[in-house]
């Protein structure tokens, strides 16, 4: 499974949970919804300080939302 999807499954799930559209994350994080929408197809991977802008928006930690990317990885194999 790739990486950037699984990346792009949690996500979306993040943000579906907070209630948040991409617009609506991606102008709390200074980003634009193309990106996000991107971000959540698997086409791009964040960078870290993307991945800290958009946890911080999330109230998630970083550190969770890369954990849950290994837990879903982990189920793939």
């Amino acid at each position: 499974m790739d990486i950037k999807v699984v990346f792009g499954n949690v996500l979306r799930q993040a943000r579906k949970e907070k209630e948040l559209s991409q617009e609506q994350l991606a102008f709390d994080a200074e980003l634009d919804r193309s990106y996000v929408s991107k971000l959540e197809t698997g086409v791009y991977q964040p960078s870290i300080s993307t991945l800290f802008a958009i946890a911080e928006v999330l109230c998630i930690r970083p550190s969770k939302m890369l954990e849950q990317v290994e837990l879903e990885l982990s189920k793939g194999k």
